[in-house]
């Protein structure tokens, strides 16, 4: 093949943008090594570096801003016979910077090519997380306050294998691109160019100045010889494959048959340490068990020990296709924290609804029919509250039946949290 290139795109960057020179070399480079078309992946995300995955004749993959990398990263481990080429703008390692570390820790064998012209070109010349600290962009005084950041540094320091640094205008690009593709491992290249629409209008860059820079920054020789190290693709699968032990994948088979199985609605509103979230696992291993199909969500407080605890479960003879609380058909209020998240559902309550409510908590006002128990004159403990509902429910044959509710308390638990479990809901039959 003489040229990658897609005829149909013609390049389409500002005259004198150095991106079509990267753009022509990584063509180049590709002819040179005598790549596979088929078995060549360009990802990008956005930016007029986001354009040169419609410039090729290979496969390609556009994401969003700064995430080009977690898309090669997905490609490679897919398929590690691709040659997976990633372009990202300075725009993008700004945003995706946590991103670009990632891949320099793990080591997969991708290569990273930044086209770094200083600024956002695409919206309006805006600085950038490489702009120097001197120059005029179109963000005002923001660049003056910050320092650029050295990537080729910071992906050394964060453990890329290899690394380095060139001209967009190096008649030795089209190389240089080789032996980073070439390189077994995380290749990082960094091209410095020229945004004629934007920056070189306000600030004198030029090819001989991209070459004053290189030479005054520290030489970057593409391998870095203290990362050496096997490539994270290789090690994992050698990792994987040495592992013989997996926790067995829990299976629960239908064993009862419901007279008049139905689409169900359950809300557990309780508060954290309650096991909200253990006892809406619960209800889906009864539904299973029955032949439902479940969906579960959760909502809990970020400080886990305190705060409210929510659980959703829906139980349907049918494909569950959106997983939203509608119509709930039993709500379990074990808390004020929880029923202050929820208390909105209240009001909507239809009469057939079942609330199971403890003594202690206050609902608002609802239509729907309130059963309520005093778990702390039954001394159980707040912890088995939840646990406790269930068995209210079963003894009420609401949901399920004593027989589905142990057996999904065995499918849950080991023997002996099910004995203790089992001690619990016994107390309220």
């Amino acid at each position: 093949m003489n040229s990658f290139l897609n005829k149909s795109r013609p390049l389409v960057f500002c005259p004198g943008c150095t991106h079509e020179r990267i753009t022509k070399g990584l063509d180049k480079t590709l002819v040179n090594m005598g790549l596979s078309a088929d078995k060549t992946v360009i990802v990008t995300d956005i930016g007029c570096s986001g354009l040169f995955d419609t410039f090729f004749n290979v496969h390609a993959l556009h994401g969003v801003h700064g995430r080009a990398l977690t898309y090669a990263a997905g490609l490679k481990l897919a398929d590690p016979t691709l040659t997976v080429i990633v372009t990202m703008g300075d725009g993008g390692l700004g945003i995706g910077g946590a991103h670009v570390l990632a891949a320099c820790r793990k080591n997969l064998d991708l290569t990273l090519i930044i086209l770094n012209n200083f600024n956002f070109g695409m919206t309006g010349g805006q600085y950038s997380a490489t702009t120097p600290s001197d120059a005029v962009v179109g963000s005002e005084f923001l660049n003056q306050a910050e320092i650029p950041i050295d990537i080729c540094s910071i992906a050394k320091s964060a453990g890329a294998t290899y690394v380095s640094r060139c001209s967009g205008h190096d008649t030795q690009l089209p190389d240089e691109l080789a032996k980073a593709i070439h390189h077994k491992g995380f290749s990082v290249v960094e091209t410095l160019g020229m945004c004629t629409g934007r920056y070189t209008k306000r600030n004198n860059l030029t090819p001989k100045v991209i070459d004053e820079m290189i030479a005054n920054q520290p030489v970057e020789g593409g391998l870095v010889e203290k990362n050496q190290r096997p490539e994270y693709g290789e090690l994992y699968r050698k990792l994987a494959k040495e592992k013989t032990r997996f926790p067995a994948p829990l299976t629960i088979e239908q064993s009862f048959n419901l007279v008049t199985p139905r689409r169900q609605e359950v809300v557990i509103l309780g508060s954290a340490g309650m096991r909200i979230v253990t006892a809406g696992d619960i209800v889906c291993y009864a539904g299973i068990a029955s032949g439902m199909n479940v969906s579960i969500k959760n909502d809990y407080n970020i400080t886990v020990l305190r705060g409210q605890s929510v659980s959703e479960i829906l139980l349907s003879p049918e494909k569950i296709g959106y997983t939203g609380i509608e119509s709930p058909t039993v709500v379990m209020a074990l808390s004020d924290e929880g029923v202050q998240r929820r208390k909105k559902i209240f009001k909507a309550l239809a009469p057939g609804t079942v609330v199971l409510k403890e003594k202690s908590v206050d609902i608002p006002e609802t239509a729907a029919q309130v059963i309520e128990i005093d778990f702390k004159e039954l001394k159980i403990k707040r912890p088995d509250w939840a646990l406790a509902s269930l068995g209210v429910l079963a003894k009420k044959e609401i949901l399920f039946s004593k027989e589905i509710l142990a057996f999904a308390l065995k499918s849950r638990f080991n023997e002996k949290v099910y004995d203790l479990a089992m001690e619990t809901i016994k107390k309220m039959y």
